[in-house]
């Protein structure tokens, strides 16, 4: 699918936002760790894709009600839902000049039209060294959803059914949407939050 940038400044997907606080001290120790001297702009990414894949857990996968936003709260608490999880991999993404930017789908929330929709997020970045926007899902593996590091062939979590009312968004954001957002901000409860009041519409 043909991708999209809101911007065609570069520069508008490495700002520091209050949900991708990479200048808070956890981010600044945790880029130190992951990021190697010598490591190309391709490393970088899979490293910290990976990372935020593999190594923070997907609060519905482990059935924790913490409600994590920022990007510092999911890399202490470890945990977080797509919304979080993609704002941890953009922060420590973008503390190293890489532009991460924001990407939507609109998925079938559990298995069927009757269970309701939902917004799924996840992450688009540009590698300069071969010019190219590559998205990514950190979402976390499990079985029957399976996400991969590519350049070559996209390896999302998750296809598109759009004959039962699913979206994939081309769109590549500055800025995480304001919805996904304001439901993390308003719960305290991830997994009342996760099953009746995620948006289901960009």
């Amino acid at each position: 699918m043909p991708l999209m940038c809101e911007s065609l400044m570069l520069d508008d997907y490495l700002q520091e936002l209050p949900e991708v606080d990479y200048s808070h001290p956890l981010l600044k120790e945790k880029s130190k760790e992951l990021f190697h001297p010598g490591f190309s702009d391709i490393e970088k990414v899979k490293v910290a894709f990976e990372f935020v894949r593999d190594e923070i857990a997907h609060s519905w996968d482990i059935q924790s009600s913490i409600v994590t936003c920022k990007a510092s709260e999911v890399l202490f608490t470890s945990e977080g839902i797509c919304y979080a999880k993609s704002n941890l991999l953009a922060a420590l993404l973008r503390s190293q000049g890489i532009p991460t930017g924001f990407c939507y789908q609109r998925l079938l929330l559990f298995t069927k039209p009757d269970d309701g929709y939902c917004i799924h997020a996840l992450n688009a970045v540009h590698l300069s060294s071969i010019d190219k926007w590559v998205r990514l899902d950190a979402r976390g593996n499990k079985q029957g959803i399976e996400s991969y590091f590519s350049i070559e062939k996209e390896q999302l979590a998750f296809s598109i059914n759009e004959k039962l009312g699913e979206i994939d968004y081309p769109t590549i954001y500055t800025k995480p949407n304001k919805k996904t957002i304001a439901v993390l901000e308003k719960h305290t409860n991830t997994l009342n939050m996760y099953k009746y009041n995620l948006p289901d519409l960009l």
